[in-house]
């Protein structure tokens, strides 16, 4: 499986647009190879160099399988809570110095049976011994 975005290359900066300190929307993420009995996506973005420890940007389930997410999609499958302690995209926005964002979405065989709001460790969690494959994409970003 495979991940990447028309907006910036893997490991490469994250546009303005998506952060913060731009339009903050989400950016448009394309996925090929999605195995054969996936039944749902779920998708994280976060940073583990916060300085507070790993900051949850984004983080989604039981998507139906796709093979790309648009710019700015609003909701998403079932919204799961990020660090701020809302639900939906929160784009890059570092305190200081460059900071690494990681998307991975997970091709699953299930339906997590999670409410929204679930935060990024019990969706870890529910996706154990049902995750068929996953991939990364990492962008960065400096303020």
């Amino acid at each position: 499986m495979q991940l990447t975005s028309t907006a910036f290359g893997n490991e490469q900066p994250i546009p303005e647009r998506y952060t913060c300190d731009g339009e903050d929307v989400s950016p448009p993420l394309a996925i090929a190879g999605t195995p054969e009995g996936t039944q749902t996506l779920a998708l994280v973005m976060d940073d583990p160099d916060a300085p507070r420890g790993v900051w949850d940007h984004w983080v989604a389930f039981d998507i139906v399988p796709r093979s790309e997410i648009p710019e700015d999609v609003g909701p998403l499958g079932v919204a799961g809570a990020n660090s701020w302690g809302r639900t939906g995209y929160g784009g890059p926005c570092p305190p200081s110095g460059t900071h690494r964002y990681f998307f991975t979405v997970y091709a699953l065989d299930t339906q997590l049976a999670l409410g929204p709001g679930a935060s990024k460790a019990d969706m870890l969690a529910a996706v154990e011994g049902h995750v068929l494959d996953q991939a990364t994409l990492m962008g960065t970003y400096a303020r």
